[in-house]
């Protein structure tokens, strides 16, 4: 067996030993610097953004994308006091390789990040916020906005991850992104009942609520002639309805309109039918016999 010479012996040794070193210096260097990071420019971030009067749905992906940059600054720091190169070496390097990782990502994550960008650039919506979506299917209240998804708490306490790009293809409602918000809702009432004396019943009720608005003052409209009964709508508005429960403020009012109806003979009619016919017997002589039994 031929054994190396002792000079190539030497440079392996010594190779090893400088590779273990300076994966050693990358590994503290790097451990050291992200911890920096975190503590101090991290906390300064979160103090700017708060300065600038930012709310949550700002602050949070704002945050997070310190964050990155804190962890790519102090892998490409780390490589340069590891003698891997200059720090712009570095940071080239791994921008090439985080560019082709990306390169073979999935569609749908990048759609939904670009989607978070437009969320946040945008703001149709913000943290607290109660939207809407996909034609009035799903609803509920924002909890968290992130760059690729979008978390939001339901009414009956769901939790539903949307992602981005969701909610940015389609059309969102926003009921609480104006300090007004105004609520419709029908009454039909029969064709012999007085039209005039209902809509005074129901505006009378809308001017007694005092989550209801005078100004605008509330309306009603006649609206529909339907089959049994003839529609009413009336129209009023609330004020900061992320505040005010609009339900129970709609609840209420239309509550003290039926009671109203009640005690004054206006009645709400409901839609009946008729049914018409006869039955017509095939074999009668069979059910004579059979009735005689």
């Amino acid at each position: 067996m031929v054994k190396p010479l002792p000079f190539l012996k030497d440079m392996m040794e010594a190779g090893y030993a400088m590779a273990v070193t300076q994966a050693i210096y990358f590994v503290v260097s790097f451990v050291v610097l992200y911890l920096l990071g975190r503590i101090f420019v991290i906390p300064v971030v979160k103090r700017l953004l708060d300065r600038q009067g930012y709310d949550e749905s700002v602050k949070i992906p704002l945050t997070k994308v310190a964050q990155f940059v804190v962890l790519f600054a102090a892998v490409g720091i780390a490589f340069a006091l590891a003698d891997y190169g200059n720090i712009l070496t570095a940071l080239a390097t791994i921008a090439a390789a985080a560019t082709l990782a990306v390169g073979f990502a999935l569609q749908d994550i990048i759609a939904n990040f670009v989607a978070g960008v437009f969320i946040f650039t945008d703001k149709p919506f913000k943290i607290g916020d109660w939207i809407e979506w996909d034609g009035d299917s799903y609803s509920g209240i924002v909890e968290d906005i992130d760059l690729r998804v979008t978390r939001i708490r339901t009414f009956d306490n769901e939790l539903l991850t949307v992602p981005n790009s969701v909610l940015t293809d389609g059309v969102i409602k926003n009921p609480v992104a104006k300090d007004k918000l105004r609520v419709q809702f029908l009454f039909g009432i029969g064709y012999d009942d007085d039209i005039h004396r209902a809509t005074e019943i129901i505006l009378e009720e809308a001017r007694k609520h005092d989550e209801i608005l005078d100004d605008p003052e509330p309306s009603v409209r006649l609206t529909e002639l339907g089959d049994s009964s003839v529609g009413l709508k009336s129209r009023f508005w609330i004020s900061d309805p992320k505040r005010s429960d609009f339900v129970k403020t709609r609840g209420e009012y239309v509550t003290a309109v039926k009671e109203r109806f009640d005690a004054e003979g206006i009645d709400i009619p409901y839609p009946y039918r008729n049914l018409a016919g006869g039955i017509e017997i095939s074999n009668p002589s069979e059910m004579a016999i059979l009735s005689e039994d």
